[in-house]
């Protein structure tokens, strides 16, 4: 197995799916040791830095990458597979800003509001009993959260020469923030021009579905993954895989749609692993789908879409290539 170690500096690191030159040529197998930047590119250290003054769009969730993969051509199935992910720094941030999140006013949801307070978040990482400490500022509670690392941001460069930013999650990935994105897990994406040209970053030490106010316990991190390619027509939405379900995620505004978007894809995926006509996939999802919201923040909002397999046949799934990463990695 090739093993290719990795840590950007400040000039490698990239801001886009699609338009960045690859950082290296890697072949089907390798095995990745990367560094990610957190999303505020590490300008949140204390709770007297305030996003607003600290951070410079469209300089926000940093990519390492993208990477070339060796063989991967459009239409093919890149398949990532999630080994490690530890922190990298000794502190997590988190914020609430302006005219961003769930619950405040925002450009897409305009109304007379004022934004709501600007706030930091500082999350002390404690590394023997693996927690990150929320401390509330307007009163004294303390709380000791378990680490639960994933990655916000997996996403390869779209077709037709697109250029996106990496705040926005669509058919090619990017931005999804869901927590499914963890150690153990495996990705699968369409590639869409030669080479995949895949990134990821955006670490988080731990977050909530929906990622509520929009930012999550954003950490450096240690990645460690595998890639893989199958030469089979690849997902028209990111699919995952881990050893307990099958998923996909959809994105799309309004929230409705990106639910739409995986669960389509979802009966879809039934259909072909168990040779299903559509109305029988579809009946057999409305009874065993599992729908955590990965995020409802971003420029399109994420939806997951979930089935245990434990409730199905067992079945190869894109050749058992999730099987064979998992044995790859133990």
């Amino acid at each position: 197995m090739d093993i290719v170690d990795f840590t950007p500096d400040s000039e490698q690191l990239t801001w886009t799916f699609g338009g960045a030159a690859e950082v290296r040529r890697v072949r089907p197998g390798t095995q990745l040791r990367l560094w990610t930047e957190d999303a505020f590119c590490g300008r949140l250290r204390s709770t007297a830095d305030l996003a607003s003054a600290s951070l410079s769009m469209p300089f926000v969730n940093p990519q390492t990458g993208p990477f070339y993969v060796e063989g991967a051509e459009p239409g093919d199935t890149l398949a990532l597979h999630f080994v490690e992910l530890t922190p990298a720094r000794s502190w997590g941030a988190s914020a609430t800003i302006p005219f961003f999140g769930g619950l405040t006013s925002t450009d897409r949801t305009a109304t007379l509001q004022d934004p709501l307070p600007e706030r930091t978040w500082i999350y002390e990482v404690d590394t023997d009993r693996q927690t990150v400490g929320f401390q509330a500022q307007g009163s004294d509670l303390e709380v000791a959260l378990p680490i639960e690392p994933m990655l916000g941001t997996v996403g390869l460069a779209p077709a037709a020469g697109e250029v996106r930013s990496s705040l926005v999650p669509d058919y090619f990935g990017g931005n999804m923030d869901t927590p499914e994105m963890k150690p153990g897990t495996t990705c699968y994406l369409r590639v869409n021009v030669e080479g995949a040209l895949f990134s990821v970053g955006d670490g988080h030490y731990r977050q909530g579905e929906g990622e509520s106010c929009g930012t999550a316990v954003e950490g450096a991190m240690n990645v460690v993954m595998v890639v893989a390619l199958v030469k089979t027509p690849g997902p028209a939405w990111p699919r995952l895989e881990t050893d307990d379900h099958l998923a996909v995620v959809g994105s799309s505004r309004p929230l409705e749609d990106a639910w739409r978007a995986g669960q389509v894809d979802m009966v879809g995926w039934l259909s072909e692993l168990y040779g299903l006509d559509k109305l029988d996939a579809y009946q057999l999802l409305s009874q065993i789908s599992e729908v955590p919201l990965a995020n409802v923040v971003d420029a399109n909002y994420s939806v997951v879409t979930k089935v245990p397999k434990r409730l199905l046949p067992r079945v190869s799934v894109y050749g058992g290539i999730h099987a064979h990463l998992r044995g790859t990695a133990r």
